[in-house]
């Protein structure tokens, strides 16, 4: 139910932006002028709208390559509830969920360090 409110809100976001080219700054790239691991991410979806993939990949290198273990992780979860009930996750799943997180928070690193601006 949540998985889902959120996939529509996300996609109307998506249309939003792709319509009027308006997004919602990143609060932490504002204050500290960092960037973090999700900015660039509106442009890459926009991009992705739009066929663009090699500049989806540009927007954001880490989430375009992690779109499509979210999505088999997100309908392997649909699947799993559907056929047992449950919103546990597998040993696997939550493995997978972990190293996502920490390929993230190092993306967010990288990105910001010198020589790699490009990120």
């Amino acid at each position: 139910m949540i998985f889902g409110v959120l996939l529509a809100l996300g996609a109307a976001y998506a249309v939003f932006t792709t319509i009027t080219g308006i997004g919602i700054p990143c609060v932490f790239h504002s204050v500290t002028g960092l960037k973090c691991p999700g900015c660039g991410v509106s442009r890459m979806i926009i991009s992705l709208v739009h066929l663009d993939f090699a500049a989806a990949f540009h927007y954001n290198a880490a989430l375009f390559v992690l779109i499509p273990v979210f999505l088999i992780l997100a309908f392997s979860l649909i699947f799993r509830y559907i056929r047992l009930g449950t919103q546990k996750l597998s040993r696997g799943q939550s493995i997978t969920v972990i190293v996502m997180i920490v390929l993230l928070v190092l993306f967010g690193i990288v990105r910001n360090l010198p020589g790699f601006e490009y990120l």
